[in-house]
């Protein structure tokens, strides 16, 4: 009889217990509530897990990018890159076709420029079939002018045409060996002299990769 009473006793205080729990939880304020999910919240993160993840930083949304307004008449502009290669273009009128040259900006190796070229087809009839204008800082030694060579073949040399605040510019051209010579390669060296230590040597790496694909998509001009 007594171990039938104590089963009894606590039997009833197990389902009172449940139940007082129950409805303690069914009569808690609102506010309560919140802080008691937000306290669930920071304790799961705490011990490492992943919160659940709200509308503002879901991955599938998009922040967004600042729109790049569309070129006008005469404006310069980069159309695309062609491997090591950027063709920069020349807004035209409505309904013309926009010239573009091939364009690589050349550095020191440690990331500070230092020269650059541009590269243009020239309409057949001449010996010339592509041109160039290679641009230096204003402190070359002028009278040593600028030598190219292809993967440390032979160098040509060229004259530097005039300077401006810019720097220094030489305008040369190149036969159809030489275009040929580019497209095989893999890259170029130009070579400049610096004003302040003549006896000293600046070479530069230009990169050749891309170049069959952005000489042909590289404009026309007249010589």
């Amino acid at each position: 009889m007594t171990n039938f009473c104590n089963a009894v006793f606590l039997s009833t205080v197990l389902v009172f217990g449940t139940t007082g729990a129950n409805f303690a939880q069914e009569t808690s304020t609102p506010a309560e509530t919140e802080t008691a999910v937000e306290a669930e919240a920071v304790e799961t993160q705490s011990d490492g897990g992943e919160a659940t993840a709200t509308e503002e930083n879901k991955t599938d949304l998009s922040l967004g990018e600042e729109a790049q307004p569309e070129p006008v008449v005469g404006q310069l502009y980069v159309k695309e890159a062609v491997g090591d290669w950027l063709m920069r273009c020349v807004k035209g009128e409505e309904g013309t076709e926009d010239p573009c040259q091939m364009y690589q900006l050349m550095d020191d190796g440690e990331g500070s420029p230092v020269a650059e070229v541009s590269i243009f087809r020239l309409k057949d009839g001449g010996r010339a079939k592509a041109g160039a204008t290679i641009v230096v800082p204003l402190e070359t030694a002028l009278p040593q002018q600028i030598t190219l060579s292809v993967d440390g073949g032979k160098a040509r040399r060229y004259p530097y045409s005039f300077c401006s605040q810019v720097g220094c510019y030489a305008r040369v051209g190149f036969t159809s060996e030489d275009i040929a010579s580019f497209k095989l390669g893999n890259a170029a060296t130009v070579t400049i002299v610096p004003a302040l230590a003549p006896d000293q040597k600046v070479e530069l790496v230009l990169s050749l990769t891309g170049f069959t694909a952005a000489y042909d998509n590289a404009s026309i001009v007249e010589p």
